[in-house]
């Protein structure tokens, strides 16, 4: 499951696939809509991480 947390880290690694401008969001080119997009992609897969871990009810 941890291996979910590299998927942003790969996405945003590699530049030249997503430095082009079309296709636009909103008038946003899409160098600006892929990084923004990986903002809330990241803190669901975070979530998931998270919530795969087991947790002590001692706490």
């Amino acid at each position: 499951m941890w291996l979910l947390l590299l998927l942003p880290f790969v996405g945003l690694l590699w530049v030249p696939f997503y430095n082009v401008t079309e296709p636009a969001l909103f008038g946003f080119p899409f160098f600006y809509w892929y990084q923004l997009a990986w903002v809330p992609i990241t803190s669901v897969l975070i979530w998931l991480v998270y919530r795969s871990l087991p947790h002590d009810e001692a706490r």
